[in-house]
């Protein structure tokens, strides 16, 4: 009397593992000059995570297009590589990349479209994920992936960083987008060894853009590169200038070969450029080591640093709330402590 719910659970067990998909991950790889940006990596790492097969999308001009396609064959955690070259990608805009990622998703049987979090790809994924009727999820901290149920659970801040969401995307979103915050994500290493599979994609005509790329301004320094640096040493507005900014905190990022950057205050007042801000509406940092002379911690500002692996706070009022996320504190004059600091360092 037991045998024919048996054999109901046993096609109940069959029909679910049948459904089961495994992840099938598209990741962008965006480069510059065929120098991959390093926050894609991050992106790759997150795709592996998911636990099925990765495939890299490599989209250049002619002139990138082996610098680009030779750093990409080499990353480890990809089993394939999709690259597309045309004059139209030399600069690309999203209206005319849109297209051919749509032909490519149309085309094969991905489950996920992963990137990091850029200007670009907050323009590129929205869009083709609308075109498609599905959602977007933006700036990831964390994923798990439900083979069984082919639905995926992310993790990403809000409110400046003071709540997390937890957000889950089940199987009747047929094609999960998401991007990646970098910091959280370790970057995927290279492997001289590695050998992928590398198909070419024909490019997608687009007639009559409706957007031009006019030019690409970038700020040179001799410096590390803010968003990646392990060490920052980051200024706010008690530093009075612009002049007053470099000659105080570029010394002691000197000594400790640390990246620079500054508080919106200091940006909105002058002091420093806008690619060197950093916060909500700047930029996402979790370096060893961050430093913060005159910041006083707004949420905005603490939204894009307290991920930091140890953050050193100075700042002559002891209820500054930076010092609610400093490993180390000290109240003082910034203008004594960081002479003084710059000397020590030095010997």
């Amino acid at each position: 009397m037991f045998s024919r719910p048996a054999v109901r659970v046993a096609r109940h067990l069959a029909r679910s593992y049948a459904s089961a998909v495994s992840p099938n991950a598209l990741v962008i790889l965006e480069h510059r000059q065929g120098v991959l940006d390093s926050a894609c990596l991050s992106a790759l790492t997150a795709a592996t995570q998911l636990g099925g097969k990765v495939t890299g999308l490599v989209i250049s001009g002619p002139d990138s297009a082996a610098a680009a396609l030779d750093s990409a064959k080499k990353l480890k955690g990809l089993d394939n590589l999709l690259h597309s070259t045309s004059e139209l990608y030399s600069a690309p805009v999203v209206e005319t990349v849109s297209p051919l990622l749509s032909k490519i998703l149309s085309e094969s049987s991905y489950t996920h479209v992963v990137s990091a979090t850029s200007s670009f790809a907050k323009s590129l994924l929205p869009r083709v994920a609308a075109q498609l009727d599905v959602p977007a999820v933006s700036d990831i901290t964390s994923l798990e992936h439900d083979a069984a149920s082919n639905a995926t659970t992310f993790t990403r801040p809000i409110y400046a960083g003071n709540a997390i969401a937890t957000v889950k995307a089940p199987s009747s979103v047929s094609i999960k987008f998401f991007t990646v915050r970098s910091t959280s994500f370790a970057a995927a290493l290279s492997d001289s060894a590695a050998s992928v599979n590398v198909e070419t994609i024909d490019p997608v005509h687009v007639s009559d853009v409706p957007t031009e790329h006019i030019s690409t301004s970038l700020t040179k320094s001799d410096r590390p590169e803010l968003g990646t640096a392990s060490r920052i040493v980051s200024g706010g507005r008690p530093l009075k200038n612009a002049e007053t900014f470099e000659a105080t905190l570029y010394p002691l990022a000197d000594v400790l070969g640390a990246a620079v950057g500054a508080s919106r205050a200091a940006v909105d007042a002058g002091y420093a450029d806008n690619s060197l801000q950093v916060g909500q509406t700047g930029k996402v940092v979790a370096p060893e080591l961050y430093m913060a002379f005159g910041i006083s911690g707004a949420i905005q500002h603490l939204a894009g640093m307290k991920d930091s692996k140890l953050i050193v706070a100075v700042n002559k009022d002891p209820d500054a709330p930076i010092f609610q996320v400093a490993d180390i504190g000290l109240v003082g004059d910034l203008y004594e402590v960081i002479p003084e600091l710059t000397e020590k360092l030095k010997k």
